[in-house]
């Protein structure tokens, strides 16, 4: 028989785990949409090439950007946030379906090209499945609203990605009228489409986060009783050498043309902001902004000013960190801790399974999916950590880097190297890099020599990578194909898609 005062001090024990546990429960619900909520709002705002240091909740000192300042004192900073690749097309496919752009085939274009051109037999593949297609299965009204890139001819446009609604340029601003001289192709006029129809060529690019802004406020008035999705991927600050503004932010900005176009994108996320609070919506709204890619900054002594991705090393369209970690802020008053600040690894892949699981769905189980569910990290759940053991930097079909906690690992390489530490034209091989980009966030120190234990940890990652991705032209298990179409056609003012 047991003890009287044994029995009474385990009753007592457990009464205290299960008030521990209770307690608990009610923290994380209150953090948490619970299942009698109705589903959020999602907004993500998606803008183009700006640096790490281009905002001020990320450092900028001659951009003035009050509103996203708002974002970061109401909602929650993520310091080592990356997308997939330091240029759009891959990267924006990442964001949209959850994976590396090497395994959804979205990593080289025409004559190995980054991005996407006009007039392209490649995109997206419609067998595909985006953030947009699982929410709209949720009940969802969905919109694409800005630059697109990732397909021009009509399989591959939003409208067949899940979204109700597109209106914007279906790829970058600066690829205006031209002979494009590597394929002789004749590029049309920029195109600016409503849904699969061109209703303006050339497209006023000063105006163009106005007018997107105007159509994101008259999507979210329009569906204020529904849940919807609005995906708001700016064209600006572009990929120009002196980025647009319409005429009200023109020449207002410490930092020319490029300053003037963030300052127009701050003042576009203020009203859409706004525009939650006065609806009330702004208790069931998230809203993320962040970059998909880098900054390119000065390209010559003697070039415009194109951002800073400080206190980064390198510019975009390479593997350097710089190209990769983006400014991010995460915004949901009540539900996300006001002023915090998330130092934990995290990647645009994560987007689809995360909005997934708020939405009350889940992500597809029939195909690999390399992002997870970072809800934990948004609402700053206690102890949450990474869900990444590794992280691969590719540039188009070339493993460049790996990542594993706060080292980040720099491959030999033999040919076509773009290692941000040395000219775009160098071949050969070059020696090991292993930062810690923790410590050494601007990565001047190569501790390789120091630690030859990590470098073979993450040099067996990048085998890993490499059997399941691809390297060079060594394809990759794990890859899927790109959508492609024959004999692709320009989209002109006044067409339709068919």
């Amino acid at each position: 028989m047991d003890h009287p005062f044994k029995s009474r001090a385990y009753s007592h024990s457990i009464w205290v785990f299960i008030l521990s546990v209770f307690s608990l429960l009610i923290v994380a619900c209150s953090k948490q949409p619970s299942q009698t909520e109705p589903p959020p709002n999602i907004i993500f705002i998606y803008v183009d090439n700006l640096g790490y240091g281009d905002i001020e909740p990320f450092g900028a000192k001659t951009i003035k950007t009050p509103h996203l300042n708002r974002m970061a004192a109401e909602g929650r900073k993520f310091t080592h946030f990356c997308v997939t690749a330091g240029v759009c097309t891959p990267s924006r496919a990442s964001a949209l379906t959850g994976s590396y752009a090497q395994r959804v085939g979205m990593h080289l274009n025409e004559r190995d090209q980054h991005v996407l051109r006009p007039i392209s037999s490649y995109g997206l593949n419609p067998e595909e499945i985006t953030v947009a297609e699982i929410l709209k299965e949720r009940g969802y009204a969905t919109a694409c609203i800005g630059k697109w890139h990732l397909g021009d001819q009509p399989p591959f446009l939003p409208t067949r990605q899940g979204f109700d609604s597109y209106f914007g340029i279906p790829y970058s601003d600066d690829m205006t009228a031209r002979t494009w001289e590597p394929d002789g192709s004749i590029w049309p006029p920029l195109p600016l489409m409503e849904n699969e129809r061109v209703i303006e060529a050339p497209a006023d690019r000063d105006l163009l986060t106005k007018r997107y802004t105007e159509r994101a406020l008259a999507f979210i008035e329009t569906n204020q009783d529904r849940p919807f999705f609005l995906y708001l991927p700016h064209a600006m600050p572009g990929s120009t050498r002196a980025p647009f503004a319409s005429p009200e932010f023109r020449g207002k900005s410490e930092a020319g043309p490029w300053g003037d176009s963030v300052e127009e994108l701050d003042w576009s996320t203020g009203q859409i902001l706004d525009k939650l609070v006065e609806l009330g919506l702004d208790k069931n709204t998230l809203v993320l902004w962040t970059s998909d890619n880098g900054s390119p900054m000065v390209t010559a002594p003697d070039g415009p000013y194109r951002g800073t991705n400080a206190p980064l090393f390198g510019q975009g369209y390479t593997t350097a960190e710089g190209a990769f970690r983006v400014p991010t802020l995460f915004w949901w008053p009540g539900k996300i801790p006001a002023g915090t600040v998330c130092e934990e690894f995290a990647t645009t892949m994560d987007l689809l399974p995360t909005f997934a699981y708020l939405a009350g769905g889940k992500p597809p189980s029939d195909r690999t999916l390399d992002g997870f569910d970072i809800s934990p990290l948004i609402f700053n759940e206690e102890n949450a950590e990474t869900p990444y053991e590794v992280f691969y930097y590719y540039n188009r079909d070339q493993l460049q880097a790996v990542r594993s906690g706060p080292w980040k690992l720099f491959v030999s390489l033999q040919e076509s190297i773009r290692h941000p530490r040395y000219p775009r034209s160098h071949t050969g091989p070059t020696e090991t890099f292993l930062f810690n980009v923790v410590d050494d966030i601007s990565c001047t120190r190569n501790v390789a020599n120091d630690h030859p234990d990590i470098v073979a940890r993450l040099e067996s990652f990048a085998e890993t990578a490499r059997r399941d991705l691809g390297d060079l032209r060594q394809a990759g298990s794990g890859q899927r194909p790109r959508g492609y179409v024959a004999n692709p056609k320009p989209q002109v003012l006044g067409s339709l898609s068919d």
